[in-house]
């Protein structure tokens, strides 16, 4: 009865080997096929360079529409830190019927640093956000320059 279960599940990976092979096999050869069915571009490689004018502002352009994503969302992710934390002192709050408990004044000031934490962890994410734009528009003029040349 084991050996049987065992062989079974043998066979189970073997399939799912031998699939991920071949999928491997036909992703390589269609992509061999797309790199090298265009020889021209290989003759002249200086018509597609990143450093041309129109795809350098096109980097420039999706760098500046990711940054802004990623903005926005730390700006959610610290909205919705400082929502739950006040939420959960109103619930202390409500448990203890408002009437000034230590355990009521300590939900407050974890909710009070919880906010001040959101506001300078989301500080410093936005400005590394805003240096990895720098870094990598400062990254595509220097290839642009350097081709330029």
């Amino acid at each position: 009865m084991k050996l049987n279960y065992f062989t079974k599940r043998l066979s189970t990976v073997g399939r799912w080997l031998a699939t991920t092979l071949f999928c491997v096999s036909a992703i390589a050869f269609v992509w061999q096929g797309a790199f090298f069915s265009n020889t021209s571009a290989m003759a002249a490689p200086t018509a597609n360079l990143i450093a041309s004018a129109g795809t350098s502002d096109q980097v420039k352009g999706k760098v500046h529409e990711d940054t802004g994503r990623a903005k926005n969302f730390i700006e959610d992710a610290k909205d919705k830190v400082k929502e739950t934390a006040n939420k959960n002192a109103e619930r202390v709050e409500d448990a203890t019927d408002g009437n000034g408990s230590f355990v009521e004044r300590k939900a407050n000031r974890d909710a009070a640093r919880i906010e001040k934490r959101a506001n300078e962890d989301a500080a410093r994410t936005e400005k590394a956000v805003d240096n990895t734009k720098n870094v990598v528009e400062r990254t595509v003029d220097s290839i642009k320059d350097a081709f330029s040349n």
